[in-house]
């Protein structure tokens, strides 16, 4: 009996474990995490269920992979910025700050996991929680750190407040109407205005500190 290539069977499994990631985006996004059953996610992505436990070891590796693959900051490097770092990351904090409005707008199941991290304690949401912080201390500590030397905290305070405003301000417009402070944020002008204040206070807080 002929052997089937190497690569063939690669490519299968690939594409086997792209489809339960798929699913579970599916299910989150129509819903929530509560739907995340195992059958359930093996009828959405058409794969025989076994093979959950063959590629991730089981529900939790599965969901453990998706938050991994879709979540915003721990998937930024210093080696993304488009220029050079030279200024003590203040362009680059700009460009991944806004970077991260945008990408959690058009992301509705990335919300769904804010969410639920927010309302249930779950191993994998820890482990986002502390991946997160663990990539972040990275950029602090070899971007932001040294330029602002005594004043470092005063900027991670800084970045704290931004991230969690914008994280709320996305969900709030997608779950609890889209006017906040008088702001449409459903629309162009609207989000803008969010993004042109991010700037604003990211050189405010450059020039201040």
């Amino acid at each position: 009996m002929e052997r089937k290539p190497a690569g063939g069977a690669i490519r299968n499994t690939e594409r086997s474990k792209e489809k339960f990631l798929s699913a579970v985006g599916k299910i989150l996004k129509t819903k929530g995490y509560a739907g995340l059953k195992i059958n359930d996610i093996a009828k959405v992505a058409g794969v025989d269920k076994k093979m959950i436990y063959t590629y991730f070891g089981g529900l939790d590796g599965l969901i453990d992979e998706y938050i991994r693959t879709q979540d915003f900051w721990s998937n930024v490097h210093a080696d993304m910025a488009s220029e050079p770092i030279d200024d003590g990351g203040k362009a680059f904090t700009k460009e991944v700050f806004l970077s991260q409005f945008d990408y959690l707008s058009k992301n509705k199941e990335v919300q769904k996991v804010l969410l639920w991290r927010l309302s249930e304690e779950r191993k994998s949401l820890r482990k986002l929680t502390d991946e997160q912080e663990e990539n972040g201390e990275v950029l602090f500590s070899q971007i932001t750190d040294p330029h602002f030397g005594k004043h470092a905290e005063k900027f991670r305070a800084v970045s704290a407040v931004l991230v969690a405003g914008m994280y709320y301000l996305n969900m709030y417009a997608e779950h609890n109407g889209s006017i906040f402070s008088g702001i449409d944020l459903k629309t162009d002008d609207g989000r803008k205005a969010i993004k042109d204040a991010v700037s604003f206070l990211i050189d405010k807080t450059y020039d201040g500190l």
